[in-house]
């Protein structure tokens, strides 16, 4: 048996997703996979150093890693007309936000490319993700950039929602999804087990999508608190057909979103991007 190092985030999605071959429910084609879970900032940052064999990555972070990864067709989370959002204590419009300090999740994050696509410069200051909610209302910032189930949950802390970038992103972009996180796999494996680990994966997602009931009991460990009801909303928002199989749309929207981020000077240069099928 190979080993396969499968880096992945501590998130309920990302946990339903690799549900199957955590459990051990289906043929891994001679690879044993080790699971590591870290927060997706860590995760950025190692694939810049190639550190393990498959990875979730952030979009943004792919234009730094393009020369070590390619991304699957599977295992993306996009937002469909839903996203990362910027909230603040008290309504207000999209201007008010241009002199303001925002609490980022991390400057790898692709909500951060999309919200300097959106904003161009702003301050900002990186805040672990999940205290980026009690940060803003405390008081601490004017404004929280939110990933992961703060998007469902803000609301309970009274707050109130500026942009939602996934719904930006489809009006700028006649409807394409929000690209948010892939999976990747380094190049040096080869064509042949590039491919492998892609098939296994991919099974894996469909197995939880036919097994639902059984991956979210299964995911419900990593919910950080929700409700199952909520935590299979969230599931649902970040594991569905997009994640299957994102298609020409999904990678159309991969491309176009890494080639506004070069063309306004976010990333250094455009970047070819590889897909594994």
């Amino acid at each position: 048996m190979q080993l396969a190092r499968l880096g992945h985030s501590p998130d309920s999605d990302d946990a339903f997703m690799f549900y199957a071959l955590a459990e051990q429910k289906i043929p891994t084609e001679g690879f044993t996979f080790e699971h590591i879970l870290r927060d997706i900032e860590t995760l950025n940052q190692w694939a810049r150093e190639g550190r393990l064999e498959i990875t979730a990555i952030s979009v943004h972070a792919y234009a730094y890693v393009a020369d070590k990864y390619a991304i699957l067709s599977h295992g993306a989370s996009m937002g469909d007309n839903y996203g990362p959002m910027v909230v603040t204590r008290e309504p207000v419009d999209l201007d008010w936000l241009r002199d303001k300090r925002i609490a980022i999740p991390g400057e790898m994050t692709s909500a951060f490319l999309g919200l300097r696509l959106l904003l161009g410069d702003f301050a900002y200051d990186v805040v672990p993700f999940d205290q980026i909610m009690e940060a803003v209302h405390a008081g601490r910032y004017d404004a929280g950039l939110l990933i992961h189930e703060g998007q469902l949950t803000h609301g309970e802390l009274g707050l109130h929602t500026v942009v939602d970038l996934g719904k930006w992103w489809h009006q700028q972009t006649n409807g394409l999804p929000l690209p948010l996180g892939v999976n990747a796999v380094r190049r040096d494996l080869g064509p042949e087990r590039m491919a492998t680990l892609s098939r296994v994966l991919k099974a894996s997602i469909q197995y939880s999508l036919d097994h639902r009931a059984a991956a979210l009991q299964h995911a419900m460990q990593y919910a950080r608190g929700l409700s199952t009801e909520t935590a299979d909303t969230f599931v649902g928002m970040y594991v569905n057909d997009w994640t299957l199989d994102m298609g020409p749309r999904g990678q159309e929207s991969i491309r176009l979103f890494l080639k506004r981020a070069a063309e306004q000077g976010i990333i250094p240069a455009e970047v070819p991007v590889d897909f594994v099928e």
